[in-house]
């Protein structure tokens, strides 16, 4: 795990930046920060040592011929038998190391060694012969490459910060804004930045002379999530017994690929099937292994460390729970917010970062649960959409009580608030189209409440057509052409593949894992566990008692019972009391008031007015959601954009 960036250009002055790019993925990279410039071309990486810790495999790592060189972020799983076969073709190593195998691989094979690659990675190689410059994303898009290209340079890295280095515009995307009060995060392949986009999944770019950059920089699909194949009507055969088998072989053997390190290896234990499946099969490969899980003694509704502990006993691992306060939690909130290069306002990424920071006091490397959810259909949205499109008896009642759950009141916070939250937003979302379901269920706050809280009304403005508008309704249909009508929940969580995994809980775990210099590795994302989890039939995911259930009764024999009995909760820090106190002062006298918000010029002072006033009442709702989106974007601002 690492951190990469690179820049074509004819300016030898911003060439001269790599050294500085590459020294703000420090953090990505503590071992060892290398660049090399060519004539046209400098590149940069920031190295967390993993595999072969030696200072031979630092990179920018070229080969023997001095003719190729690559900057690589990620893991490659197995790198050791693609070693041995180009062994065999007489290909000579001088390390240890995957960043080297993946090289000659793609001497050899150029963009189809892809197809033979299994892990995660981001990364770029020069040709210097070809003046070729090859740049890619792993096919579920869990390590991050953003790029910015304006005609005249060609700039990539692992974070926006890098790039941001360099001398681009920096002008805010409106679309990507509205987006982001939307959902708190901003969906690829695009920024908040206009012009940066983030590399697809699945996709690369190949710039075929880099002292000749072409009008437009396009992006080359070489791997999708399968999606209503021919796969899919083969395995539907298979009898559930069958497919049981195959999804613990393919899931036994991701997990011991992602056991492959130099340097100590556990996992993260929540005590949800998904982690406790996860650390389950990684005991029975490492004996000795380390299992970390997170408590919060101010929050018992959201405390699960009881089923965590219970999975720990069960398999036999040596667990540490870090149980944390909330002030614990506020305690590292700046430095959360410093390290946030893009707008990312899901709360529970403070969890993530604490769980992360603490780990990585006992290792290195981290295997997750993370994946499963969307595959598998584990939200509670899921069967909510399940229901929606399959309803009965209770299904209607629920529509019905609209009225009732709308005047409830509906938070997270508690088990009570939390149901109405759910009834609430299941009556809504019932009565709207397929699509409009999933947009509405994705989001945060509504496309109105999004476009008041901007200062001028870009996108829904009932007097004019703008360009601002045209581009959302684009983006928007272009997130939701694979919602039907009618037919089976797959289409959901293929959407969520892309759109919620993607931009939200891998983005999350990558820049907080990261900021601590943990490599979190994630098993349910191999892609041959993804290609066969959308083969299967939905009735073996989900029916109207039971989510993830082919994953669930897979493994049911092996873990405790207790942790099939559990609800499932998202977690929500303790905002509306922070807001209320230890950053009231910041609220109204820095990050929104009136002045600030005025003298920005991006949101509706009478918004943010009317947002705060309902903060601090008796009856906030979610305001503290929107509130903390608020914190978070003009925290950015300040740092990248004003200054």
């Amino acid at each position: 795990m690492c951190g990469i960036v690179g820049i074509i250009s004819s300016n030898e002055k911003e060439l001269s930046k790599i050294a500085t790019a590459t020294r703000t993925l420090s953090k990505r990279g503590p071992d060892n920060r290398s660049t090399t410039k060519f004539t046209n071309l400098s590149l940069g990486h920031a190295r967390l040592s993993i595999i072969d810790t030696s200072k031979g495999a630092n990179q920018p790592f070229t080969d023997a011929s001095e003719r190729y060189t690559i900057v690589f972020n990620g893991e490659i799983y197995n790198y050791e038998e693609l070693k041995e076969n180009l062994i065999l073709e007489g290909v000579e190593f001088t390390t240890n190391s995957d960043t080297e195998v993946l090289l000659q691989l793609y001497i050899r094979y150029g963009s189809d060694c892809l197809e033979k690659l299994n892990g995660f990675f981001a990364f770029a190689v020069f040709d210097k012969k070809e003046n070729s410059l090859f740049v890619v994303r792993d096919r579920m898009g869990i390590k991050p490459l953003l790029y910015y290209f304006d005609g005249e340079q060609f700039i990539f890295g692992s974070e926006l910060k890098a790039i941001l280095t360099f001398n681009i515009k920096k002008d805010i995307d409106k679309v990507s804004l509205f987006n982001y009060l939307q959902f708190n995060y901003i969906p690829t392949n695009y920024s908040i930045i206009e012009g940066v986009k983030k590399l697809k999944p699945g996709h690369y770019i190949f710039i075929k002379n880099i002292n000749k950059l072409d009008n437009e920089i396009e992006e080359e699909m070489y791997y999708e999530v399968p999606f209503n194949t021919e796969d899919t009507i083969q395995t539907n055969a298979l009898n559930y017994d069958k497919a049981q088998e195959m999804l613990c072989s393919l899931l036994d053997e991701s997990v011991q690929k992602r056991l492959v390190s130099d340097v100590p290896v556990g996992t993260f234990l929540s005590g949800g099937v998904d982690s406790s499946i996860i650390s389950l099969l990684a005991k029975k490969h490492k004996p000795d292994l380390q299992t970390f899980s997170i408590g919060f003694k101010d929050e018992p509704f959201f405390d699960e460390t009881i089923y965590a502990n219970a999975v720990a006993k069960k398999i036999g691992t040596k667990h540490r729970v870090f149980s944390l306060t909330n002030d614990d939690l506020y305690n590292d909130l700046n430095n959360i917010l410093d390290y946030l290069d893009e707008p990312f306002a899901d709360s529970s990424a403070i969890a993530v970062y604490l769980l992360s920071k603490r780990t990585k006091e006992y290792v290195t490397v981290a295997l997750s649960g993370d994946g499963a959810d969307e595959m598998f259909s584990g939200y509670n949205k899921h069967m909510a959409e399940y229901k929606s499109r399959h309803p009965g008896i209770k299904e209607s009642l629920v529509k019905m009580g609209y009225p009732i759950w709308k005047n409830l009141p509906k938070s997270r916070g508690s088990k009570f608030t939390n149901i109405n939250r759910q009834l609430y937003k299941f009556s809504l979302g019932s009565k709207l189209t397929n699509k409009e379901r999933y947009w509405k269920w994705a989001s945060i706050i509504n496309e109105e409440k999004a476009n008041y809280l901007l200062k001028e009304e870009l996108i829904f403005n009932p007097q004019r057509i703008s360009d601002t508008a045209f581009e959302y309704k684009k983006r928007k249909e272009d997130l939701l052409k694979n919602i039907r009508k009618e037919g089976d929940i797959n289409d959901v969580l293929f959407s969520d593949m892309r759109m919620v995994l993607t931009n939200d809980m891998l983005r999350k775990v990558d820049a907080m894992s990261m900021a601590n210099s943990l490599e979190v590795r994630t098993p349910f994302l191999d892609h041959r566990l993804v290609n066969f989890a959308f083969s299967l039939p939905v009735p073996f995911k989900i029916n109207q008692d039971m989510k993830k259930k082919i994953l669930q009764d897979s493994f049911r024999n092996e873990l405790p019972e207790e942790i099939y009995k559990r609800p499932k909760h998202g977690f929500e820090v303790p905002l509306l009391s922070w807001f209320r106190n230890e950053l009231k002062d910041k609220i109204e006298n820095d990050l929104l008031s009136d002045s600030f918000i005025e003298e920005q010029g991006i949101f509706n002072v009478a918004a943010t007015i009317a947002l705060k006033k309902q903060l601090f009442s008796n009856n906030p709702e979610d305001a503290q959601a929107t509130v903390w989106a608020l914190i978070v974007f003009n925290t950015w601002w300040k740092k990248y954009i004003q200054n």
